[in-house]
């Protein structure tokens, strides 16, 4: 009987040690993933390519909707910026009617701005057929909020991954 009771608390003590080793283990692996992840995104902003997905719409005026899915996105390169992101707000003169084209442009980028402070400050400007000012945020995890303003329409933010 005190055999028994010796192999079951080995046996316990082993289990336990394991545990807590992957544990630690575990924990070393998703701090290495966060520095991976952290280099990439600086790497990417520094780059000036990337593509924001959007996930969620923030209208001034109005509840947020729900994009995942959507593919709703806007792509960012040094050559081009291609906006395909929809718009719910208030126009501003100039809009034709029965021509809601949301917000999707694409135009060359003029001041393209990267600075790094608590998170990445993306600020750019495209001419299209219109003047849009672009402002994206985006955190070290890769998650950002973009805030577009337009001569012709209202602004309007959007919440996302920077991939």
């Amino acid at each position: 009987m005190m055999k028994l009771k010796t192999i079951l608390t080995a046996a316990l003590i082993s289990f336990i040690l394991g545990n807590v080793s992957a544990q630690e283990k575990g924990l070393k692996a998703d701090t290495n993933k966060e520095t991976v992840s952290i280099s990439n995104i600086a790497g990417l902003l520094d780059s000036k390519t990337f593509e924001f997905i959007a996930h969620t719409v923030f209208p001034s005026t109005g509840s947020p909707k729900n994009l995942v899915g959507s593919s709703y996105s806007v792509t960012f390169s040094p050559e081009m910026i291609i906006s395909n992101l929809p718009f719910y707000g208030r126009g501003n003169s100039g809009m034709a009617l029965g021509k809601d084209t949301g917000m999707r442009f694409k135009g060359l980028p003029e001041d393209y701005t990267f600075v790094k402070k608590k998170e990445y400050q993306v600020d750019v400007i495209v001419n299209d057929e219109d003047t849009y000012e672009i402002s994206l945020s985006v955190s070290d995890s890769g998650n950002a909020t973009l805030s577009i303003s337009s001569n012709r329409r209202g602004t309007i933010t959007y919440q996302g991954e920077v991939k």
